[in-house]
């Protein structure tokens, strides 16, 4: 496969990381709203503060993130340099998701993301989910047991 498909198929996924982080965020208070019983999971919930939280933390250490540098890395190997030559794909996720700013500049945006997350965990905190049904059937049980003698 070459490189600049590759490359490609980072960026894509790089794109869905960031789609996963902000999506997530505002997703939690319209699926609280909307009764999205997905936005309550514990899995959904820690895969997405533990995303924020690495973020947070590469851009207080200053480093870029790893799919950044395997994407260049990969189109440096396929001899990518002029930006008029990359691809559609390439040359529309950049233009959407890259910004040019010192480090401390994300170090700090990141953060106030960051604190936002942890907000939306305090006023929306997780829970344990069951399905409708168990719910259904265990207030039904609950109902008909007769405690009597």
């Amino acid at each position: 496969m070459p490189f600049t498909v590759v490359a490609d198929v980072v960026l894509l996924v790089h794109f869905a990381v960031v789609l996963f982080v902000v999506g997530g965020l505002l997703a939690i208070p319209l699926g609280v709203k909307l009764g999205w019983l997905w936005v309550h999971g514990w899995l959904f919930r820690l895969t997405h503060v533990a995303a924020v939280a690495l973020i947070t933390l590469q851009a207080w250490l200053e480093q870029h993130c790893p799919l950044t540098i395997l994407e260049g890395w990969l189109r440096t190997q396929a001899g990518e340099q002029p930006p008029y030559e990359v691809s559609f794909v390439q040359y529309w996720l950049e233009t959407i998701m890259y910004f040019q700013a010192p480090l401390w500049v994300f170090a700090i945006v990141y953060t106030l993301f960051g604190l936002l997350v942890i907000l939306a965990w305090w006023r929306f905190p997780p829970k344990l989910l069951q399905s409708k049904k168990c719910q259904t059937n265990g207030e039904n049980i609950a109902r008909n047991t007769n405690f009597s003698p």
